[in-house]
């Protein structure tokens, strides 16, 4: 018998929902109801130097608006720690996470020394520097730990929008953070670890997102976990171009008229428009279609 459906929405609370978040939450919302499984909402404020007080209840109030109600009780991943620590131990126990005492400027030296050079706007992928078979920490402090990538080929995984995809995560990303140097849960871990304690059997989120998926995949398989569905929803973009981010001063979500603001994220999805009168109504409208 097929687990029953179990989505979510996660949000950061870094600032309110925006056009682009509404879409997603939108998206997840909807596949859930077409599904007949549950929709939960989690705040991921794992990065709190980032997080901003208040924020979060300021986006939970925007989704009851749009009549987007978590079916349990909303989690925050601020209140996990114990949870991420335990499957960071997992891992270290079963030589899938080691110790690094690389800063960023080491990170780059090391890239200059083997002639490897980062490319603009993309993350330095990691030259391995800490790892046990090549030395470790050599007498350097531990600053973070890192996930210990073992496998060498494509990781392969079928969206159900982009359809297939791969990434060679050990030569495009490298052994990736799971906990900062500042003592933070990095996001791969959490939200790997939170899928899997919420039973979340199909994830819908942004396509910006997409690219985290092969990691998340990885650590998924060495914690013995299950993979969810994946379906990566279209981006928003602003007028020049570029995706609409909390980062780039994407403005709040104007709920006024939340029925229209609803329509619009609708139409993002490719879905008709709901000649009806309420929020209620055009959910129940688009949740026909989407399962259509």
């Amino acid at each position: 018998m097929a687990a029953m459906y179990r989505g979510r929405f996660a949000p950061s609370p870094t600032g309110p929902l925006h056009a682009g978040s509404l879409v997603a939450a939108l998206a997840s919302w909807l596949d859930a109801r077409a599904h007949g499984g549950a929709w939960l909402v989690r705040i991921e404020d794992v990065d709190t130097p980032r997080c901003i007080p208040g924020v979060d209840e300021i986006i939970l109030q925007q989704l009851a608006t749009c009549g987007l109600v978590s079916d349990e009780p909303v989690v925050w991943q601020s209140r996990r720690g114990a949870l991420y620590q335990r499957a960071l131990d997992r891992l270290i126990d079963t030589q899938r996470a080691y110790a690094c005492g690389c800063s960023r400027k080491d990170i780059e030296a090391a890239l200059v020394a083997q002639g490897l050079r980062r490319e603009r706007h993309h993350a330095a992928v990691y030259p391995g520097t800490c790892r046990p078979e090549q030395g470790g920490l050599q007498g350097k402090p531990a600053r973070a730990w890192r996930f210990a990538i073992h496998e060498r080929g494509d990781v392969r995984w079928t969206d159900r929008r982009l359809g297939l995809q791969t990434q060679n995560v050990a030569t495009e990303v490298g052994d990736f953070v799971l906990k900062r140097a500042d003592g933070l849960w990095a996001y791969q871990l959490a939200v790997v670890v939170d899928d899997a304690a919420q039973g979340i059997t199909h994830v819908v989120r942004g396509e910006d997102l997409a690219d985290n998926t092969a990691r998340q995949i990885l650590l998924q398989r060495a914690l013995g976990l299950p993979t969810p569905a994946y379906l990566h929803t279209p981006l928003v973009r602003g007028e020049n171009g570029e995706k609409l981010s909390k980062q780039n001063g994407a403005r709040a979500l104007d709920l006024g008229d939340p029925l229209a603001t609803l329509a619009r994220a609708a139409r993002v999805l490719g879905l008709p428009a709901a000649q009806v009168g309420t929020v209620h109504e055009a959910l129940a409208h688009w949740a026909a279609h989407w399962a259509a």
